[in-house]
C-alpha cells in the first residue's frame, strides 16, 4: 500500500522536471495496464455501506497518448458484477466461474475496458473533462476461421 503522502522540497534542492501532462482519450474501447494498486477502506456513502476498496491506476494509451485512469473496485456483494467483469478482464476467470481473486497478480495485469468522457464543473466554476471507465469488457478470443 502507498501512503506516500510526499514531503517539503528545500529551496536548493535538485528535483527531476517531469510535469505531469492530462490527456483526454475519446470514448471507446481500449487496452489497459494495472500500473499501481492500492488497499483502501471506504467510509460509507448513501449508496454504499462502509467495506474494503481497491484503487486501481490503469495506464491506456490512444490517438491522444497515454493516460492514467484512477478506478475503484469495491468489496462488497452489491458491487460483485463490478468486481467480476474486472477479474474476468484480465484473464483470471470465465464467466460462470467461482474463483478465490488473486489480488497479487493485479499488478501489472492487463486487460480491456470501455471508456467514457464525463463533464464537470472544477472547483473554480469552470466546466472541464474527463475519461472514467465505462466497463470492463471480457478478453478478446483468439477466433479460428470458420467458426466460434
Amino acid at each position: 500500500m502507498d501512503n506516500d503522502i510526499g514531503r517539503e522540497l528545500d529551496w536548493d534542492e535538485a528535483v527531476e522536471l517531469n510535469p505531469s501532462t492530462f490527456v483526454l482519450l475519446p470514448e471507446g474501447e481500449y487496452d489497459f495496464k494495472v500500473v499501481k494498486f492500492e488497499r483502501q477502506r471506504h467510509a460509507g456513502s448513501a449508496k454504499l455501506p462502509a467495506c474494503p476498496k481497491a484503487v486501481i491506476t490503469l495506464e491506456i494509451s490512444g490517438v491522444n497518448g497515454t493516460t492514467q485512469l484512477q478506478h475503484n473496485l469495491f468489496l462488497h456483494t452489491r458491487t460483485q458484477g463490478l468486481l467480476s467483469a474486472f477479474f474476468i478482464s484480465i484473464g483470471q476467470g470465465k464467466q460462470g466461474e467461482t474463483v478465490k481473486l488473486d489480488w497479487s497478480k493485479v499488478l501489472g495485469a492487463t486487460g480491456r475496458a470501455s471508456v467514457d468522457v464525463r463533464k464537470y464543473i472544477k472547483k473554480d466554476g469552470t466546466e472541464a473533462e474527463t475519461n472514467d471507465i465505462k466497463a470492463f469488457l471480457p478478453p478478446l478470443r483468439n477466433w479460428t476461421a470458420g467458426g466460434f
